[in-house]
């Protein structure tokens, strides 16, 4: 069956499951009168599917123009107005419902929900899109399985039998337990000449970044990247650059382009890159560092690694810290291995950097929680919380090898990678995005992931690099062309067959 055709056929199923309360009845009987706003830009639509109906109302919810309250046109008004089957209407209706825009009020006719992401950053927004809807399976938030992670507990009771209280004797003490810091320098893929704690790798990124771009700067980010990463540049006034990465991460090419587009800094993500997955090898870290140092404005650049699945990775933390060490800074999270709720990571590299950062901390948050440190340095000693992070990386790793090959079976070449998150390339991001809702799988949109929005063009899959088989893209494949969708891992825990076979159908979905 063709996928397109399957797709309206689950959506119609859907919609008209007897004893369900249903949109399309519900709206489809309502009296013209009720519709207090006719939509006008719809006639001016090329792609009238359901796909691009919904696409067209739920872009001007986003922005404003259909605001939260407003009540819509009837199924038969719009299907009148565009020329279309009341059920093509019904079906645009629905996604728009399951991606928690719009709701049916019974009689009282259909209404633009209100956004509850609104005090999100935009890119942080577009990935927030549609939480409120409960869905059946949730991939689309990049976090670690809670299953997963180790419990914190035991180290909380030890804290509490060896103090009585806060650990803390003076608001101007070193921010960084001397214990802890000899655990953290001894695990460091470099030797840097500080190092300190932050709450979370984003929170590093953020105070970095605030040292080192100001308006007008030129800040080299790989391209797909992480979408904070691009609201953070724009909140700084600064412009991003795009980098090409490969199944290596960063390609050299790409980073010399950077330095010619006068880069003051480069954020990188070594291995996991998320959203892609690609991960460095030492080889791709010498020819990034023989880039560097070859171009004129090598020894100018400032590097910030953002290690953000740190120990869930099976392959070794590599850092550019190696050759450059007075041009690197390295930031190692636990979030993904020890937990989220735990707000710390660790930065590393030169004195110049990492002490403004521990300065300007001091008129904030001052340090990080030590008791949390404490915690921290309790789960790093104790075998069993090892083993337990071990197992979770190799349970991480098997369900990753599970769906991408089921992916591949079916003729859809995605990179194997490191770490949560795949990237997988589709026909058209909506089209796949409403397909897999209809199925209660919820995921996310590529398009926040890329410098320029170029992930919206539609590209069919069989246009795409072929694999081997195995390896499904060649590790040099460029990964920012086309369409694609962000799928997380956290939450896919069995089945990894049926739901590979289902991303498959989504991705070949039109």
């Amino acid at each position: 069956m063709n996928i397109s055709v399957a797709l309206r056929r689950v959506t119609f199923r859907k919609t008209f499951n007897p004893g369900v309360l249903n949109l399309f009845d519900l709206v489809i009987q309502a009296p013209r009168a009720w519709a207090s706003l006719t939509m006008d830009f719809l006639t001016e639509l090329h792609d009238v599917s359901p796909t691009g109906i919904a696409a067209a109302v739920g872009r001007r919810i986003r922005n404003g123009e259909l605001a939260a309250g407003t009540r819509l046109p009837t199924v038969r008004d719009v299907a009148t107005q565009l020329r279309v089957s009341p059920g093509t209407v019904a079906g645009a209706w629905h996604a728009l419902s399951e991606s928690g825009l719009i709701t049916s009020r019974g009689r009282a006719g259909t209404f633009v929900l209100e956004q509850n992401t609104s005090w999100l950053p935009p890119r942080y927004r577009d990935l927030a899109d549609g939480a409120q809807v409960p869905y059946r399976l949730d991939l689309s938030s990049g976090t670690p399985d809670p299953h997963l992670l180790p419990t914190v507990g035991p180290a909380f009771a030890r804290l509490g039998r060896r103090t009585s209280g806060a650990v803390t004797s003076s608001y101007l003490g070193q921010p960084v337990l001397p214990l802890l810091e000899k655990r953290l320098r001894a695990a460091w893929p470099s030797t840097p000449e500080e190092i300190t704690v932050v709450d979370g790798a984003l929170d590093g990124l953020t105070r970095v970044l605030d040292i080192l771009v100001g308006v007008g700067s030129r800040v080299g980010v790989e391209n797909p990247c992480f979408p904070p990463f691009l609201d953070l540049i724009d909140v700084l006034g600064a412009q991003p650059v795009p980098v090409t990465i490969d199944g290596h991460g960063a390609t050299p090419t790409g980073i010399t382009a950077a330095l010619d587009a006068g880069c003051d800094v480069l954020i990188l993500q070594p291995r996991a890159q998320n959203p892609t997955g690609a991960t460095m090898t030492a080889e791709r870290i010498r020819d990034i560092t023989q880039a560097i140092m070859s171009h004129p404005r090598g020894r100018d650049i400032v590097i910030i690694e953002d290690d953000h699945c740190g120990a869930i990775c099976s392959t070794a933390d590599l850092s550019l810290g190696t050759h450059l060490p007075h041009q690197v800074i390295h930031i190692h999270s636990y979030s993904k291995s020890h937990g989220p709720d735990l707000r710390i990571a660790a930065v590393g590299g030169p004195r110049r950097i990492i002490q403004p950062l521990v300065a300007r901390r001091m008129l904030g948050p001052g340090w990080t929680s030590r008791i949390l440190q404490t915690v921290l340095l309790e789960l790093l000693n104790d075998r069993a919380t090892q083993d337990h992070v071990a197992a979770a990386r190799a349970n991480y790793a098997r369900r990753r090898r599970e769906i991408h090959k089921t992916l591949t079976s079916h003729g859809v070449n995605t990179l194997h990678g490191e770490g949560l998150n795949m990237w997988i390339p589709v026909t058209s991001e909506r089209a796949a995005m409403v397909f897999l809702a209809a199925q209660g799988i919820r995921v996310a949109p590529g398009d926040p992931f890329t410098t320029s929005g170029s992930g919206s063009t539609s590209t069919p899959i069989g246009s795409r690099p072929a694999g081997d088989g195995h390896t499904a893209l060649d590790s040099r494949t460029a990964l920012d062309a086309g369409p694609h969708i962000r799928v997380s891992i956290g939450n896919a825990r069995d089945n990894f067959d049926v739901l590979g076979t289902v991303l498959a159908q989504a991705a070949h979905a039109s």
